[in-house]
């Protein structure tokens, strides 16, 4: 993996903060964006601008000849079976809300449960929860161990014949746990319930097949994978989004409409209400034609073999504790220093031009189950090198230094 050639694509690269080189540890949170991408986006709106689906002009023809190519890129990345099968949300928060609502419409009642494991982030808890509680459904969770292993041992426990839905994370944004879905996705189907996967790190860190899978719903985040902010997939299987209701009803959903009665356009078109955000989409669909461009099991590789280096180095740290120490975790790296804030320690290596996330990362619930108030969190993407996780910990003693 040339990755000299990979950060030559990445202008942001080499801005300095407070007179020292940007090192960005924070691509968990959002990443940054290869040149291809910016100029995708630039050349829409400087040349190609025009709303998609409903001009017979030539502008219009193009936007929505790119829009669609952009949902045939993404379609193929994540190995989905069928075009319709790919809708456009303006992010993963979007694309989950949007199953959570028009899924619990058709499919759940009174009586019924919904399983999410405990290592959620919000936005993959929450839905559930309101859905739940306007249709009168439990909520279970599956657990993690103190190591960040999720639990799948106990999921015959909570799964019977009135579970209705699984939400579980393809990879934790805080601990790195990429749990094993497999089983989890088969014992939930044996049931006879669905299963959502919150995508937004494990699209990134490995990479889906989702009919492979066999997920009933799976959703990512593009400002994640390398794409514009705003932008966002949701996957679902035919059968199940054409016998869901819409989600939000507007414009280009709608086959006919009168104030008799409303029809509904085909997929995908059916959950994509309004103007879509076609420059995101056509943004995220160069992101993704920039990956397959390169060997993803080969960067996958590498980003676990600097997390793997950083790691080691820190332990070296009086009083630093890791959380989330699975053996095939993604390369996110959460760690507190005893008798040191976590916010404190971000500032100062914010000083030192290292760019990490502190804070409780959407996850309140893993902090509960280790009784903090919150972590430092530096997640590592392919421009990132061994040079910059030295520049981390150099950073992290520093701080201690200063901090005790």
């Amino acid at each position: 993996m040339n990755v000299d050639s990979i950060r030559n694509d990445f202008p942001i690269l080499e801005r300095k903060l407070n007179g020292k080189p940007l090192v960005y540890l924070d691509s968990g949170a959002t990443a940054q964006k290869p040149e291809r991408v910016i100029e995708a986006v630039n050349r829409m709106h400087r040349e190609q601008n025009a709303n998609i689906h409903r001009g017979v002009h030539q502008l219009s023809a193009e936007a929505t000849e790119l829009y669609e190519q952009a949902r045939e890129r993404v379609r193929s990345f994540i190995g989905a079976a069928l075009r319709e099968e790919v809708i456009f949300t303006a992010g993963a928060t979007a694309s989950i809300n949007t199953v959570a609502y028009a899924w619990s419409e058709r499919f759940l009642t009174a009586g019924d449960n919904i399983i999410i494991s405990e290592m959620e982030h919000h936005s993959n808890i929450v839905p559930w929860q309101l859905v739940a509680e306007r249709k009168g459904a439990e909520i279970r969770v599956l657990p993690f161990d103190v190591d960040g292993r999720l639990k799948v041992e106990l999921l015959d426990e909570l799964l019977d014949e009135h579970t209705r839905m699984v939400a579980v994370t393809q990879a934790s944004n805080t601990l790195g746990t990429r749990p094993d879905l497999r089983p989890i996705i088969e014992k939930a189907h044996r049931v006879g319930a669905h299963v959502m996967v919150d995508g937004c790190q494990g699209v990134v860190h490995g990479g889906v097949d989702v009919e492979a899978l066999d997920c009933d719903f799976y959703a990512f985040s593009g400002h994640k994978l390398y794409a514009p902010t705003g932008i966002g997939v949701l996957y679902g299987k035919r059968e199940l989004l054409e016998q869901m209701p819409p989600f939000l009803c507007g414009g280009d959903m709608v086959d006919r409409v009168s104030f008799a009665k409303t029809t509904y356009a085909p997929l995908p078109l059916k959950y994509e209400a309004g103007t879509a955000n076609f420059i995101g989409a056509i943004g995220l669909g160069e992101a993704v034609e920039y990956l397959r461009g390169l060997d993803l099991e080969a960067v996958d590789k590498y980003e676990c073999e600097l997390m793997r280096y950083a790691e080691e180095q820190l332990l070296g740290i009086d009083g630093l504790q890791i959380y989330g120490t699975t053996e095939n975790k993604c390369s996110i790296i959460s760690f507190n220093v005893e008798g040191v804030h976590h916010y404190d320690l971000g500032m100062i290596l914010d000083k030192l031009g290292v760019a990490i996330r502190t804070g409780q990362h959407c996850a309140e619930p893993v902090m509960a189950h280790y009784g903090i108030t919150g972590m430092c969190r530096a997640s590592i993407a392919m421009y990132n090198t061994q040079q910059e996780m030295d520049a981390l910990v150099r950073g992290v003693e520093r701080a201690v230094r200063m901090l005790r």
